[in-house]
């Protein structure tokens, strides 16, 4: 059964979905943390309120959010043919990967910060914070633990996108799994990919557990 595995073909496809997950990863961030933090300050009675804002962002993350992403993959292949130049290929699938992934980040930022007691913030106001200062002292630091925990399940549902965007062209484990073992009937190559899958997942988990750990204090 072993001797059907294609263990070059292997090593690149699991670069490859390092490679995609962890672009998509950096800027889910990028973009999802300031995102959440304005879904909050612009809410009724927080520190920037603007219902217009806070109600036309919220309406355009959900529509992120609901379109399922093997559409949002299709839909968004004019824009990787324009941001990258081509629609295949583990860079062009970063750009479907962000797009589905910054607005799911955005809104666990937005959960963890809400958690925050009101009180420490209207304590900050007290003492002459500006909105900026608040933002970067006291809001951030303060749930930083739950972001980086969301950053994680972030980051662990890229790996199951990866696969999907694979399959139309993206590269990686998936396209490895569907093309050359699904397609090929070569079942010790779907078993290989789906066996990484499983452990680059595991990993991510255990490391994104340990830093949440060490950064709560509470």
């Amino acid at each position: 059964m072993f001797d059907q595995l294609d263990t070059t073909l292997l090593w690149q496809a699991t670069g490859e979905t390092l490679y995609m997950v962890a672009i998509s990863t950096f800027f889910a961030a990028l973009i999802g943390i300031p995102l959440g933090v304005l879904l909050v300050i612009t809410d009724k009675g927080h520190l920037w309120e603007n219902v217009v804002i806070q109600r036309v962002l919220g309406l355009i993350i959900n529509v992120f959010r609901a379109v399922p992403f093997i559409v949002l993959v299709l839909f968004l292949f004019p824009l990787s043919q324009l941001l990258v130049g081509t629609t295949l290929g583990p860079t062009a699938a970063t750009i479907p990967l962000i797009a589905g992934a910054a607005p799911f980040y955005a809104r666990m930022v937005e959960t963890a910060i809400r958690e925050i007691d009101r009180g420490v913030i209207e304590a900050a106001k007290a003492m002459g914070a500006t909105r900026m200062q608040i933002i970067r002292k006291v809001l951030l630091p303060e749930a930083k633990p739950a972001i980086v925990s969301g950053l994680t399940v972030t980051c662990v549902a890229l790996v199951g996108y990866s696969a999907f965007a694979g399959i139309v062209g993206g590269g990686g484990l998936g396209d490895a799994a569907y093309r050359f073992g699904f397609q090929s009937f070569n079942s010790s190559m779907m078993y290989a990919c789906g066996l990484i899958l499983v452990i680059m997942v595991q990993i991510i988990q255990a490391i994104g557990d340990f830093i949440a750990r060490k950064l709560d204090k509470r």
